[in-house]
């Protein structure tokens, strides 16, 4: 890229890397909201809560250990995955009444 500094040039093919990862994520991101919409409507026939501590612990421990064994600290994941558990838990019940 020419303009920029060396030392961002050698950075600009790892950046645009990563900018494509973080667009296959945010497209990640859209399917499992759809899905979540699914579980809306059925948690809405089936008068289900919309946190149900269980579930909310056994997704947690299924991707940390996913995270593990691809080098991914699962500290990182557990983080993240809590913060966007969160979020959905406050979306459903925003849908749910």
């Amino acid at each position: 890229m020419p303009g920029l500094p060396a030392n961002e040039r050698s950075l600009a093919p790892f950046r645009a890397e990563i900018d494509a990862i973080d667009s296959q994520i945010v497209e990640l991101l859209a399917r499992r909201l759809e899905v979540v919409k699914h579980v809306i409507a059925v948690k809405k026939v089936e008068g289900l809560a919309a946190f149900l501590p269980e579930r909310v612990e056994d997704v947690i421990d299924k991707v940390s250990a996913h995270a593990e064994t691809h080098g991914v600290p699962p500290e990182l994941v557990e983080k993240l995955w809590r913060e966007l558990i969160g979020w959905v838990i406050a979306y459903e019940n925003e849908r749910l009444g």
